[in-house]
């Protein structure tokens, strides 16, 4: 039978870093005589290789290739595409994973679309989403569904379109020179799809290395030629130079790297940048650029590496705050009334000149020497018109990334002689239908926004105190959703909570307190409590320093109304200013849910002060303390007997079998 896809892994000194990728690429559901793996070792000396052959004497579709030690991947990919035999190629990483469907989907797909090139859906467990997934694609555009975001070597390629078109990668080469073979690609496929309703490949957020700033100038231009061989001047051609004007040169003159630098490496990095925007990036792109990035570039070409410093100083720390306003529940479609703005470093907010009859300017934040923009320049009236923010939700285990419909205005008022931006609007999570139409799988879900606001772009997390802990059951899927804050006060949503028990936990942060004379009621928010009541529950409170001091209180559980109202845990616990077994005393308390006889901690604390006063606190949840045997107890308190422990138990752990 054909190879339909051969996977090419460069391979270099992984260590156990390998072990997902080995396993997913073994693993997959397409069978094993339809595609194959080759892994090129570029002379590895930490035992992968004999790892590697040891799978390839057992399994027939595994080939490797033992190279000699370069320094860069690019020869091994080569040589992997050169000797492929499958119908297509995919390229990936030796820490990327693979789903197991992956192959399978991914070439069913690009047969049906009679694709050179196939995306299939990244998930990139550090990095911003790329809305390059947000649909499928039978014919992708280079900018309307913004290829060039996506330009690392994970493709799926036709391997007669890779021979006919003589791709390869330059070797030795660097990212920029990733770059160089991907668009070269793009540029010469008749047809780019996108499949985005299913995952692919996991993959790492790589780290930027240091560069030697001229190795990476000869490797721009290089590029740059490429493009000027293959697209007429034009627009076309301005937009694609104004990417990499913004990615590779503007974008290096800011930031922490850049500040961090010493004035030997700023300078180094400086006048490599000048020259290349000297002699390739004509003024004639900026208005293809952010407007903060066309200050930055008019400093560079006047030479000011002074007033770059002072720029990028006064720009650190800007930031986005989206602050949660409403949280409510129609028909089980969970709604979040957002207000989002763009903030300096020093938390004030991004002002902006007013200009003619509707229009804006943008004013550095600190006085520039030297630099004048012109109001043509500055003005970032149809930026800020476009202005919005987009809403996505977050796997917290699988990095996994959907966004979410949203509707915004953008609004403006009056800050000291200026006008600020800021939006306001709504984002509704379907958990039937937010996955591209399916429904989410279950688990933690984070929920982000990311502006576009006039001058600047940037994401975080949606913040705020716990609104509404109430749960639903999905309209279709009939599966439990509720609300979650983190320890940091950030939202998120849990579908199919584990237990009862997690559910509770997951919003435990909106725990209240209340005294009555010789007690207080603790009252916990239940999210759902099922028909059936939900099981005895027990609240356990225990002291933070002497552990074997517990208060232990039957807890009521009153239902709430699904979608409007949580429920309650009341448990009414005894408080006496004297310690005394079975009553609250002055100190800290950590709480635990005893349910079924299993215990969880729950994410507050009780403190009690000498004089009788309760509070709770912010806590993050903590596994059940340990109940040792009170002989035991004593000896943990002698001087130095914990670190002896500690080092007895490392040295079993590590050196001594099981």
């Amino acid at each position: 039978m054909d190879v339909k896809v051969s996977v090419v892994v460069p391979v270099h000194n992984p260590g156990d870093s390998a072990d997902a990728c080995i396993r997913s690429v073994l693993e997959q559901s397409m069978p094993s005589e339809e595609y194959e793996v080759i892994f090129a070792d570029d002379g590895s000396d930490d035992g992968i290789q004999q790892r590697l052959d040891a799978v390839a004497a057992v399994r027939p579709n595994v080939r490797v290739l033992h190279l000699g030690p370069d320094g860069s991947p690019m020869r091994a990919r080569n040589i992997g595409m050169a000797i492929a035999k499958g119908e297509y190629v995919y390229l990936m990483e030796q820490t990327d994973r693979l789903e197991r469907v992956a192959l399978e989907r991914m070439y069913e797909r690009a047969v049906a679309t009679d694709a050179d090139i196939l995306i299939g859906r990244l998930v990139n467990d550090q990095g911003p989403p790329s809305t390059v997934f947000d649909g499928n694609r039978e014919r992708a555009d280079l900018f309307r569904d913004r290829l060039l975001s996506l330009l690392t070597p994970h493709k799926l390629y036709r391997k007669t379109f890779l021979d006919a078109e003589v791709l390869s990668f330059a070797d030795p080469g660097g990212r920029l020179a990733e770059q160089a073979f991907a668009i070269r690609a793009y540029l010469r496929a008749k047809v780019v799809a996108i499949l985005a309703d299913q995952v692919c490949c996991h993959v790492d957020e790589r780290p930027e290395s240091q560069v030697n700033p001229y190795v990476w100038g000869a490797e721009l231009r290089e590029l740059l030629d490429i493009i000027d061989f293959e697209v007429p001047a034009g627009r076309q051609r301005d937009r694609m130079y104004a990417h990499w004007f913004r990615t590779s040169v503007l974008r290096r003159l800011g930031g922490a790297r850049f500040l961090s630098a010493s004035a030997r490496e700023r300078a180094a990095v400086f006048t490599t940048l000048r020259e290349l925007a000297v002699q390739r990036f004509p003024p004639r792109l900026d208005p293809h650029l952010p407007v903060h990035l066309r200050a930055r570039a008019a400093l560079l070409r006047a030479g000011r590496l002074d007033q770059l410093v002072v720029l990028a100083e006064a720009m650190r720390g800007t930031h986005l705050q989206a602050d949660l306003r409403e949280v409510v529940w129609d028909d089980g479609v969970f709604i979040m009334g957002l207000a989002v703005e763009i903030i300096r470093g020093d938390g004030s907010p991004i002002r902006f000149l007013p200009y003619g009859e509707d229009g804006l300017l943008w004013e550095p934040p600190v006085p520039l020497d030297g630099l004048r923009l012109a109001p043509e320049m500055a003005d970032v009236s149809q930026a800020a018109s476009r202005a919005r923010f987009e809403v996505y939700v977050r796997h917290e285990d699988t990095g996994l990334v959907y966004f979410l419909p949203v509707a915004c205005s953008m609004l403006r008022s009056r800050h000291r002689n200026g006008v600020r931006l800021q939006a306001a609007g709504t984002a509704r999570l379907d958990v039937d239908s937010a996955a591209l139409g399916h429904p989410l799988p279950p688990g933690l879900w984070e929920i982000h926004v990311r502006m576009y606001g006039g001058a600047h772009h940037a994401r975080t997390r949606v913040t705020g105190s716990p609104l509404n802990c109430t749960g639903v059951l999905a309209d279709y899927s009939k599966r439990l959703v509720i609300p979650w804050w983190s320890d940091r006060g950030e939202l998120g949503v849990c579908v199919e909570p584990r237990s009862f028990a997690e559910s509770i936990v997951l919003v435990s942060p909106g725990t209240t307190i209340t005294r009555q004379r010789e007690h207080v009621f603790v009252v916990v928010p239940v999210p759902y409590v099922p028909p059936s009541g939900g099981p005895p529950a027990e609240l356990v409170l225990r002291h933070a320093v002497r552990r074997e001091r517990e208060v232990c209180a039957p807890a009521l559980i009153e239902p709430g109304v699904p979608g409007q109202h949580a429920g309650r845990l009341v448990a009414k616990v005894p408080i006496r200013l004297i310690p005394r077994d079975g009553a609250l005393a002055p100190g800290d308390w950590v709480p635990y849910l005893r349910v079924d006889g299993q215990e969880t901690g729950l994410r507050f604390r009780v403190g009690m002060g000498c004089g009788g006063r309760v509070e709770i606190h912010e806590s993050a949840a903590g596994p059940p303390a340990p109940r040792y045997p009170l002989l035991k107890r004593v000896a943990l308190r002698m001087p130095g007997a914990r670190n002896a422990a500690r080092v007895t138990r490392t040295v079993q752990k590590r050196y001594l079998p099981s």
